[in-house]
């Protein structure tokens, strides 16, 4: 058995169902401490946060991950246990192989190998984990963030190990992502007895052409980097559940996956511009995820396709795709940002499972990266 698949089955045996931690990063700094990694915990609330930094010199590197996992969904949908790491046909299963403990045990190891290679590599070398991805995110990176910000700590090169490859591990890298716009819209009318129609108002009647010309609203057309703006509709709740009443209010939840053609308060302003425009009462409450970011070709990017051409025999692909990640936090600091790591095609699936093969193989490009930059 490998070391990083020995990690991971470490890894995977602890529950961290968000925002627990389950005592992963308690092994994870036992492990790096070992090698000259200070510890430091900087928790908020129930998320626990762990920054491990190698050198006090610049440029600082950081793998960035996350221990905590989603909910297994049905045990009896699993074939085996989700928290008892099982092989079967060259893959691991359980909850959190792919997204994204497959990731952390890759770079520990990763690490590992490259101080045992090069003791006295230039820069720093950083871990940062937290507990609080899967969740709210809101006492996770964005919290220790504001930490480092406050103490001038500088991310030159961040590598964030979410399951981004597609059909290979390292066919895909992420070198920005969209930003995530949620809204809460309340509409307001008047309950009454649906024999008697001209004594009510009905919210969702009054609704229906504005949710209509939102949907078809062409927010954007995208640029070379990112697609249009889209957005979705993903609850609408009205009625007591009584069908011989209208009800008083209907509610809807909606989301925006925004590019960076568009900005927050542009959206907020075009979005009540359509709701005014049709004359009902309503309250419309907004929640920013994340803000779009793109990360400009440089160091980090060249060194990430250079090391998956050594390790894979293969160019690599610049994509930013997906949802929303830790990434987001990082990249308003002027850091460069990237995300690469294992496939994505079981992630938040019931039987989430990694290659054995993948896991070697994200190690060793790992090892590369920081051999490419750092050696």
């Amino acid at each position: 058995m490998t070391e990083t698949l020995s990690l991971l089955e470490q890894l995977i045996r602890r529950e961290s169902v968000t925002p627990n931690d389950a005592g992963c990063q308690d092994l994870l700094a036992e492990r790096l401490g070992k090698l000259g990694f200070s510890d430091e915990r900087l928790s908020f609330a129930d998320t626990q946060n762990l920054w491990l930094r190698r050198g006090s010199e610049p440029p600082l590197f950081v793998f960035l991950g996350h221990t905590d996992v989603v909910p297994t969904g049905p045990l009896t949908a699993w074939d085996s246990p989700p928290f008892e790491p099982t092989i079967r046909d060259g893959k691991l299963y359980g909850r959190g192989a792919a997204d994204m403990k497959g990731g952390i045990a890759a770079f520990v190891t990763a690490v590992e190998r490259f101080i045992g290679q090069y003791p006295q590599h230039k820069g720093s070398i950083a871990i940062m984990m937290t507990s609080d991805e899967e969740g709210a995110a809101t006492h996770g990176v964005v919290k220790v963030v504001e930490v480092l910000e406050q103490r001038g700590e500088k991310i030159d090169w961040c590598l964030v190990g979410e399951p981004s490859s597609d059909k290979s591990v390292g066919d895909v890298i992420r070198v920005g992502r969209r930003g995530s716009l949620c809204a809460k819209l309340t509409v307001f009318g008047i309950q009454g007895h649906v024999a008697y129609p001209e004594l009510a108002e009905n919210p969702i009647h009054t609704f229906a052409p504005a949710l209509k010309e939102l949907t078809e609203e062409v927010w954007d057309h995208g640029n070379a980097f990112f697609p249009p703006t889209r957005l979705q509709v993903s609850n609408i709740n009205a009625g007591t559940g009584a069908e011989n009443i209208i009800p008083g209010q209907v509610e809807v939840q909606f989301n925006l996956r925004f590019c960076t053609e568009l900005d927050e308060a542009t959206i907020k302003a075009r979005t009540q511009a359509i709701l005014d425009k049709h004359g009902f009462k309503y309250d419309l409450q907004w929640r920013l995820s994340g803000n779009p970011f793109l990360t400009a070709r440089g160091e980090l990017i060249d060194a990430t396709h250079a090391a998956i051409e050594t390790v894979c025999g293969f160019q690599t692909q610049d994509d930013t795709g997906g949802g929303t990640s830790d990434g987001r936090f990082i990249a308003p600091t002027g850091a460069q940002v990237i995300e690469l790591g294992p496939l994505n095609a079981s992630i938040h699936k019931v039987n989430e499972h990694i290659g054995l093969d993948d896991l070697e193989t994200l190690s060793r490009i790992y090892q590369q990266i920081l051999v490419n930059l750092l050696a």
